[in-house]
């Protein structure tokens, strides 16, 4: 039963009143304006600390940032949700050009404050990380002095941030309107719509093979139509980051996403290399499926396809309670706080024309709250991407107690915490299946989810490393595009697949996305760092909550490696570890293979 009706549209109100035109917004842009204002001023006369007496300047100075950050990240995030519940308002585009233009004159602030900090005597520093104020900010004020050795001149840096605003993060915006403007007409159970890619890309799981492929052709035309728009955005954004890098003398495209996930290669590369070693029992399962589904080989637009005529559709108020129930089997802080999130509208989940594809959560850090963004069709899939953004959402919550210097986590462990939860619920419904075909969905959906992370990121590594390494060269048409992302495919899914998805680099957000490089392979570190924590928290059961709340609390201000060993035990640059998390998924495997084999 229904315990109480949750609303599908986010509020906003709350933070700004009256969307993209309120005025409350107008005068806190403004306020922002005139906050970076006196940061720059702050920053040109800050002056390299000599003694541990100037230990209170810094501490001061970190309390100005603090203020400008939050204030300019509560803006920036509001906007971005007017944009991805609307990608017509154009008001809200071009608030969000504004936000650009005060990002950049915020981090040259920054770079002329890192720069000053970089010249302190090694004898100084050393003194003043140990003043009161200081001392716990020590790991990101030490990050701070090796970004700028790693870098340029402060004013070549500044340079380069102010050519971004236009000729980087453009490009990224112009691929969102590009998607924004799209629109795919089919006939879906007899009935012709017009709908937004991310409606189009819900219907993957339809269970009527005509449609998903229909659906499928559709959008593949609608990026072949444009994708000479796309490859050039593409091409730019990557010209842009590779002329900065070799600026700066960074011999790898990795570099830059290595230092921002605290992540040594090494580790990279031990779990890419366990998850290649059992590829395996994954492509095993793609074929089973294939067979299940009449074809002898698996089709790109099958992937998500139901395996069983008993698919459980769950509506939205039915998936919240679903979620919530787990939830509160792990622990009440998460049940709690999830609750909160459903009863105050934090979540826009109605499916509509005009809302962006994909899902994401962001913090409004000035009100301790988070907005969750997708599109709710339904699927059990649907439920699994609630709960990850739940995750997400509960991450912050976490950090709560913790100093705004000590909360700016990498994406790796910010996907730890999402996929944590994502496999509560997962598990969960596995577990609360009631007949055989039911729990062959439900297995199958747990299994659709190592194919992503082992597979389908895999593939986008694979088609970004090589990319690169072409567009070191010169521009890459689309055609090439196409050929790369169709190799990386084919390798990716150890030759499992028939039909595949060429113009997947035009599909994907994340290869547009320019405040992160190299969006893929911290889903994968996140999904298996999870398992592990997982598994920690089945052996100790009851009370694992706040030690697990402890890990979350932990994820930035050390290395993700620091952070394994601290709180698990566990060397993460060798494959023995990812190979445990690997090993759990393939279980998943053998199990639903040897239902759909009793039930042949």
């Amino acid at each position: 039963m229904i315990k109480k009706m949750y609303s599908e549209i986010w509020d906003l109100d709350v933070f700004f009143k009256g969307g993209s035109s309120s005025q409350e917004l107008r005068t806190h842009l403004d306020n922002v304006d005139g906050k970076i204002g006196l940061l720059e001023e702050a920053a040109e006369s800050f002056k390299v600390p000599l003694s541990f007496d100037a230990a209170k300047n810094v501490e001061d100075l970190i309390e100005s940032i603090k203020e400008v950050a939050l204030h300019m990240s509560q803006a920036g995030a509001v906007i971005g949700c007017f944009l991805a519940a609307d990608t017509t308002d154009k008001k809200a585009l071009i608030l969000q050009g504004e936000t650009g233009s005060l990002g950049a004159k915020f981090s040259t602030a920054m770079l002329k404050i890192k720069q000053t900090l970089a010249k302190v005597d090694e004898e100084v520093w050393n003194r003043l990380l140990e003043a009161d104020g200081l001392k716990e900010f020590s790991f990101v004020l030490n990050e701070w002095r090796e970004e700028v050795e790693l870098k340029l001149s402060e004013e070549e840096e500044s340079l380069i941030t102010s050519l971004s605003v236009d000729g980087y993060h453009g490009w990224g915006q112009l691929y969102d309107l590009l998607v924004g403007n799209i629109k795919i007409n089919l006939v879906v159970d007899g009935e012709e719509k017009v709908l937004s890619v991310g409606q189009a890309n819900n219907l993957s799981s339809h269970e009527n093979a005509d449609v998903r492929k229909k659906s499928f052709e559709a959008l593949e035309e609608a990026w072949e139509e444009k994708e000479d728009f796309f490859a050039s955005a593409l091409n730019h954004l990557a010209g842009f980051r590779l002329a900065v890098y070799k600026k700066r003398g960074w011999d790898s495209v990795l570099k830059e996403p290595l230092l921002r996930n605290r992540m040594s290669e090494e580790t990279l590369d031990a779990m890419w290399g366990a998850i290649s070693a059992k590829k395996a029992p994954f492509v095993n399962y793609l074929n089973v499926k294939a067979k299940m589904l009449g074809t002898e080989k698996m089709n790109w637009y099958d992937m998500d396809a139901p395996v069983t005529a008993s698919t459980k559709k769950m509506p939205f108020q039915e998936g919240a309670e679903f979620i919530l129930k787990q939830f509160g089997e792990f622990g009440p802080e998460l049940e709690a706080f999830s609750r909160k999130a459903f009863e105050d509208s934090w979540i826009e989940a109605e499916n509509r024309p005009n809302k962006r594809p994909g899902g994401f959560c962001t913090g409004m850090p000035m009100s301790e709250q988070s907005r969750i963004f997708m599109t709710y069709s339904g699927t059990m899939s649907n439920v699994a991407t609630l709960a990850h953004e739940l995750g997400h959402a509960f991450h912050s919550y976490a950090l709560r107690p913790v100093h705004w210097m000590n909360r700016q986590y990498a994406m790796g462990v910010a996907e730890t915490a999402s996929t944590f939860a994502e496999m509560i619920v997962a598990d969960a419904a596995v577990k609360a299946a009631t007949t055989n075909d039911e729990k062959i969905a439900l297995l199958e959906d747990k299994i659709q989810r190592s194919v992503a992370f082992f597979m389908n990121i895999h593939a986008r590594f694979l088609f970004e490393t090589r990319f690169y390494e072409e567009r070191g060269k010169g521009i890459v048409p689309a055609a090439r595009l196409n050929e790369l992302m169709e190799e990386a495919q084919k390798e990716a899914y150890g030759d499992a697949l028939e039909a595949v998805h060429p113009h997947f680099w035009a599909s994907k957000l994340h290869f547009y996305i320019t405040s992160v490089p190299f969006y893929n392979f911290p889903y994968t570190f996140g999904y298996l760092f999870s398992l592990s924590i997982y598994a920690k928290a089945i052996e100790e059961g009851e009370g694992f909550e706040q030690k697990y709340m402890a890990l979350l609390r932990d994820t930035a201000v050390m290395s993700v490696e620091d952070l394994a060993m601290k709180h698990l035990g566990e060397d993460i640059t060798k494959q023995e570890f990812w190979a445990k998390g690997v090993a759990l998924c393939v279980k998943d495997v053998e199990e639903f293979l040897e239902l759909t084999s009793v039930k042949g």
